[in-house]
């Protein structure tokens, strides 16, 4: 039996301000986007983490972005093995139905997903480690990175050197989905590495050429 209680009163005061204003004033592009469906030419994978407002960092509106949010922006490798896939069933809608034209990866700075694998490899986070820890598990998609970054001495550098090393993971296992090297490979599809800076406001993209991520 499910114990769902009704939605927070501030929740509620900004939905009927949001159907009043925004809405009201939009009703018929609403309308549209309802009757037509979507028709986005991005999807973005980012972090849970509040902070991470995509749709402000590139002024979207309503059905521009196709939007998966999971723990440090990470895309697992392809494993078509019968069990739950919410990131790659993500994907494969985004590519295969949706027909997306770019699938960004976005990372950003002070990722608590990322410090908490950080912390699990160096020891910190036994907790972590237990079996029964979903964010542990999920986490260790990123492990391996974690000791490319041995010699990096100073923690903030390497915390910051991970939260990038999540998003070429990602890049990386999203081309081992048969459906996603296919749409790249036929120049369909094109993938893309971000970085933002929640602080500065800043953001970076990875520039394979050079191996390097640079500012927008």
């Amino acid at each position: 039996m499910h114990r769902a209680k009704p939605l927070p009163t501030y929740l509620s005061q900004r939905y009927h301000g949001w159907k009043a204003t925004t809405y009201a004033e939009n009703k018929v592009w609403y309308r549209r986007l309802a009757e037509e469906g979507q028709r986005p030419r991005a999807m973005v994978i980012s972090c849970c983490d509040s902070r991470v407002h995509v749709t402000s960092i590139f002024g979207a509106d309503e059905g521009e972005l196709f939007i998966h949010r999971n723990i440090a922006n990470l895309v697992p490798p392809y494993a078509p093995d019968g069990d739950y896939h919410g990131t790659s069933a993500a994907v494969e809608y985004a590519v295969c139905a949706l027909k997306v034209a770019n699938l960004i990866v976005l990372g950003h700075s002070n990722c608590g997903g990322v410090k908490g694998c950080h912390d699990m490899c160096a020891g910190h986070a036994p907790e972590l480690e237990e079996k029964t820890s979903f964010v542990g598990r999920w986490m260790d998609i990123l492990r391996p990175s974690y000791d490319k970054l041995a010699d990096v001495s100073d923690e903030t550098q390497r915390l910051r050197a991970l939260e990038k090393q999540a998003v070429l993971v990602s890049l990386n296992n999203l081309m081992t989905f048969p459906f996603v090297q296919k749409a790249v490979e036929a120049e369909d599809l094109s993938l893309h590495g971000l970085w933002n800076d929640i602080g500065e406001g800043g953001l970076e993209y990875y520039d394979a050429a050079q191996d390097v991520f640079l500012p927008v």
